[in-house]
């Protein structure tokens, strides 16, 4: 036996102890990234961007070609992800609100409550000035609000300090020393990236990514706005080519390269994720899920930003990977949602929620990779709260199917949207007002009340 395999046989025998112990029940890595759009990595079709640890999980697991959030906002959609429920359900209706943790049963505290050693780092952005440690993590490292890139002050187990460096690098830091702790249960390692929000700021050593390529403008950049909701065509855009801000950037191609420069250190921290868990013997027995907190437009009707329930602001990236249960290279094709994370890692954990626990309104996706689910969802409620700091964008309800999109916006006097994205996914040509799809307009309207009605409170 050479020396080198010497190392790994002892190392794994010393790891034996604590993988026999925790074997039955699968640690769990969620990493989360702020605004990034669902075709922002290679492995979605990207034409020049490069994330090989990001492409990785795809390529060894799951990719969800469609999957969505149900409220495409940070702190609302935050809340989904972590309760499982919509938006006017956990209370979490924009930026400012805090998440009521007397209430929420959230996936976390379930997992400690069931013997998960638990770990949040990064990013908790629900009560916006504060950022101390929340009810279901035994570890804390965070910021208020949206923290800053460089040399930011963090939050550790209650105790806030400014620390040097970058912040996806930090975070990182942290996250990977806690992974490789020895212990003898399953753990979460709950990991929510700041990036890739604005201001766009990349580490020293991206800085000059991707220089020298263009990006191509998407069909509705130059959209004709005809027939489109008047708060649509009062968004039209100004001179730096796209309403919603550059954040003083300059230009819409500049803008779209440092968003992709800031998100090279997140796919350098999901390698040192992945290499943490490997070198612990503990890569297979985790079940990692990769996803954004919403889409993000990049020029799409001439916004930027997110908020509206066009495809690119609520359509995010998800993979997952786990052996155990998923084949490498599944792609999943049904429509699946945020709110459908927390029972997913419930379900896989064998976690049960304590009595009298607030409903969950999403549905586990281990049917769908297993191959045992018979039927799926074939519609879903969108919803968006009006923001007096964004007062151009109105309230609006959404319904959509894999073929149909139906908007409403209840408080304003504004037209109806209705888009067949089978022949229009660019959701350019709004079928709302003609004769030809007045049934199926009827139908849609009657879906939304459905699904009103349904998560009401259930």
């Amino acid at each position: 036996m050479t020396s080198s395999s010497r190392r790994e046989f002892l190392g794994r025998l010393a790891l034996a102890p604590q993988l026999a112990k925790t074997s039955g029940r699968p640690n769990i890595v969620f990493i989360l990234t702020d605004d990034q759009r669902f075709d922002s990595f290679a492995a979605a079709g990207h034409p020049y961007v490069k994330t090989p640890h990001i492409d990785r999980i795809a390529h060894e697991g799951a990719r969800f070609s469609n999957a969505f959030v149900t409220t495409s906002l940070c702190s609302p959609s935050r809340a989904s992800f972590l309760t499982g429920q919509y938006a006017h359900l956990h209370g979490v209706k924009n930026n400012v609100a805090d998440l009521n943790d007397t209430v929420a049963e959230t996936f976390p505290k379930t997992l400690r409550q069931s013997g998960y050693d638990t770990g949040f780092f990064g990013k908790w952005h629900m009560g916006y000035d504060r950022d101390g440690p929340r009810p279901g993590f035994n570890r804390w490292v965070s910021f208020k609000g949206q923290g800053t890139y460089v040399d930011p002050t963090l939050n550790i187990d209650g105790e806030s300090k400014r620390v040097p460096g970058y912040l996806t690098d930090l975070l990182t830091d942290q996250a990977v020393a806690w992974i490789r702790a020895k212990r003898d249960r399953p753990f979460l390692a709950y990991i929510s990236h700041k990036a890739v929000h604005t201001p766009l700021i990349p580490s020293p050593r991206h800085a000059r990514l991707y220089e020298g390529e263009s990006n191509r403008r998407p069909a509705s950049f130059d959209e004709s706005y005809e027939k489109k909701p008047a708060w649509v065509k009062a968004r039209r855009k100004d001179k730096t080519g796209v309403d919603g801000g550059l954040g003083g950037v300059g230009s819409l191609d500049e803008f779209i390269r440092r968003y992709h420069c800031v998100l090279s250190a997140v796919d350098e921290s999901v390698g040192r994720v992945l290499q943490a868990l490997e070198e612990t013997g503990q890569l297979d027995n985790t079940v990692l899920v990769f996803a954004g907190d919403n889409g993000f437009f990049l020029g799409e009707h001439g916004f930027i930003n997110k908020r509206a329930m066009y495809d690119e602001s609520i359509r995010i990236p998800l993979l997952m990977r786990y052996p155990r249960l998923i084949r490498p290279k599944t792609v999943v094709d049904q429509m699946v949602l945020n709110i459908d994370l927390a029972p997913t890692l419930l379900d896989l954990a064998g976690a049960h929620r304590p009595d009298g626990a607030p409903p969950i309104q999403g549905r586990s996706w281990k049917p769908l990779l297993d191959g045992s689910a018979k039927e799926w969802r074939r519609s879903w409620l969108y919803e968006y709260f009006f923001e007096p700091g964004f007062a151009a964008t109105p309230t609006m309800q959404g319904v959509r199917t894999e073929r149909w999109k139906y908007v409403r916006y209840p408080n304003v006097r504004d037209s109806d949207e209705l888009y067949d994205l089978q022949s229009d996914p660019g959701e350019m040509r709004n079928l709302a007002g003609e004769p030809s799809a007045k049934f199926q307009l009827e139908v849609m309207r009657t879906e939304l009340y459905r699904l009103l009605q349904e998560t009401l409170g259930t």
